[in-house]
């Protein structure tokens, strides 16, 4: 399925070329028939001589409907240009061929139309239009000639039509869903429904969408879905689609909101571009109209130079790098201006000398999005970050890219970073050995990184440990500074005497407090139990060859006698076997071990 927009001045044939194609009258409104003018957009579908099943977007061609062209136009990436044989090149003409620059379109089919009523001057009309169209991308396009009041030339429009077709890339199923609303109205007993062109990606009942516009920000749910007029349960692009929201009425929807797969696009008001075609930037207003989709969003323009500015938007709209805008501005004559978006997610300018650097980093840019530009710029940057704004991550990344978690950083910045962690830790420790490590907050301080969930990949890329907030090194050389003399002793004294625990004024004379005694409990080389009692870490283990000789159940008493010590010392032992499941207490004055 494909979808083609027509193109060209007012009362050039356009529509009658889609009611000859199609057989379907593509002017909805009885105004529109009425006056023999299209106002607003008309579609029409047809298949082709191949199979191929292809939609009409008609748009209109008088300059007071622009807007409602451009609508049209945005979401289009094929297009028949017509013009008609007896008038020739118009005004419309001309701004129709800027739009189609503008937008970047660059595939389509050259139609003069109205050949009966002229048919001497088609070689020159045709001459024409292919000068009026060689700056844009349908300076080779196949044309083709047609009287659509006689049906001469008709089935060679099919066959170019199929031919056209047969070329194009299929578009990928797999890419998310920006689906730009071109109309929205209720269907009794469906409720409400949008149109628009599917460009690409995939939409499937009972899929969630997020519904953004000028007044509305909402998740909603497909109820049903056609396609040239059918119910489908799943339907890819590229097609026209209709679309049954759940729960909404039509009176909130319209042209120009879009529906977008949740969490897959950026979202900006923001946007530097380069100048593509029209106008340059030194002779756009401050002031003009941004048409990007079906979208037209009022929008301030500040050029840096010619070929560079920034455009920011009345309403963030979802864009990628590389998305092709259409800066409309309004005078004596409207005049159309195409950009291209080169950083959706651009630096603030707060500094004087912004604008200049600014200028110069445009110029270097690329609007393909290239990863590793991208990440030298914004390093760190999420992978998810930079595939919202249309960057392609590809595996293996390329050289001087390294992926940390969920972040992707310049490999410099990686090593630069590891080091540094590594010395603030080694440092810490020589200046505190009793210390648990160094903190995170001070570990981000020292590091100076821009977010603070960076810190755990950078410890385990550096080899480094992390528990309870503090940063160790992976094998940590023993030793308690200036307490280690201490802690030795009262080992050996516990190696003689494993439950005779130091007492508090001993601990006082060795000069060992609770910091101290901490940071040897850390390192493995005391246990504290409660009551200030401290053993050695094996003393658990030794405890219970002495318990499992005595008689079971044993006493509190039997098993102070069997390990030689207090019962200042025996009750929190005997509590911390319990806690362990190595003992277990049967009553108030019994115990027995678990075997």
């Amino acid at each position: 399925m494909y979808v083609l927009a027509t193109a060209g001045h007012v009362d050039h044939g356009k529509s009658a070329l889609v009611r000859a194609l199609t057989g379907t009258e593509p002017d909805r409104w009885d105004e529109e028939r009425r006056r023999g003018l299209t106002i607003d957009l008309g579609f029409a579908t047809t298949t082709l001589g191949s199979g191929r099943v292809v939609s009409f977007v008609d748009v209109p061609g008088h300059e007071r409907f622009l807007a409602n062209m451009l609508s049209g136009l945005g979401p289009a990436s094929m297009v028949c240009f017509v013009v008609a044989a007896d008038q020739g090149w118009q005004a419309q003409s001309s701004d129709h061929r800027d739009a189609l620059a503008a937008l970047g379109i660059e595939s389509g089919l050259v139609v003069i139309t109205r050949t009966d009523l002229a048919p001497e001057r088609v070689p020159e009309v045709l001459e024409r239009t292919r000068c009026e169209l060689a700056a844009t991308g349908l300076r080779d396009a196949p044309a083709v000639t047609v009287s659509a009041h006689t049906g001469e030339g008709l089935d060679q429009l099919r066959a170019a039509l199929d031919d056209l077709l047969a070329v194009q890339p299929e578009p990928a199923a797999d890419e998310p869903v920006r689906l730009w609303i071109d109309r929205a109205f209720s269907l009794r007993g469906a409720g409400t429904i949008v149109t628009g062109t599917l460009a690409a990606g995939q939409l499937r009942r009972e899929q969630s969408l997020h519904l953004l516009g000028e007044t509305i920000d909402e998740t909603v749910t497909v109820r049903g879905l056609q396609a040239h007029g059918r119910e489908v349960e799943t339907q890819r692009g590229a097609t026209r689609v209709a679309v049954n929201l759940r729960g909404l009425s039509a009176e909130h929807l319209g042209r120009g909101q879009v529906l977008l797969t949740p969490g897959a696009w950026h979202l900006t008001d923001t946007v530097d571009v380069r100048h593509t075609s029209g106008e340059d930037f030194s002779q756009t207003p401050k002031h003009v109209t941004v048409h990007i989709g079906s979208a037209a969003v009022g929008a301030r323009c500040r050029p840096f130079d010619e070929s560079s500015a920034r455009v920011i938007l009345a309403r963030p709209v979802p864009l990628r790098i590389g998305d092709r805008l259409l800066l409309r501005s309004s005078g004596g004559r409207t005049e159309l201006t195409g950009a291209q978006a080169l950083d959706v997610a651009p630096p603030p300018l707060t500094r004087r000398g912004d604008g200049t650097r600014r200028m110069a980093a445009l110029a270097g840019m690329s609007a393909a999005g290239d990863l590793v530009d991208e990440v030298r710029r914004r390093s760190p940057v999420t992978a998810d970050m930079l595939q919202r704004m249309g960057i392609v991550i590809p595996e293996p990344l390329p050289p001087g890219v390294r992926r940390l978690g969920p972040w992707l950083i310049e490999a410099e910045h990686v090593d630069a970073w590891t080091q540094l962690l590594r010395a603030a830790v080694e440092s810490h420790r020589r200046h505190d050995p009793l210390s648990a490590g160094l903190s995170h907050g001070a570990a981000i301080r020292s590091l100076d990184i821009p977010d603070g969930t960076l810190l755990a990949p950078l410890i385990a890329e550096a080899g480094l440990q992390h528990s309870a907030g503090r940063i160790t090194t992976a094998s940590a050389p023993p030793g308690l500074g200036a307490a280690e003399e201490s802690v030795l002793t009262v080992e050996r004294e516990l190696s003689e005497r494993p439950f005779h625990a130091p007492e508090a004024s001993r601990l006082d004379e060795l000069g060992l407090s609770d910091r101290e005694l901490a940071a040897a409990e850390r390192q493995g080389r005391l246990l504290r139990l409660p009551g200030g009692v401290v053993l050695l870490p094996s003393s658990p283990a030794r405890a219970m060859k002495e318990l499992v000789r005595l008689e079971q159940p044993f006493t509190m008493s039997a098993a102070r006698d069997a390990l030689g010590t207090t019962r200042r010392v025996a009750v929190p032992l005997l509590e911390y076997l319990d806690a362990r499941g190595w003992t277990r207490r049967l009553d108030a004055s019994l115990r027995e071990v678990v075997r």
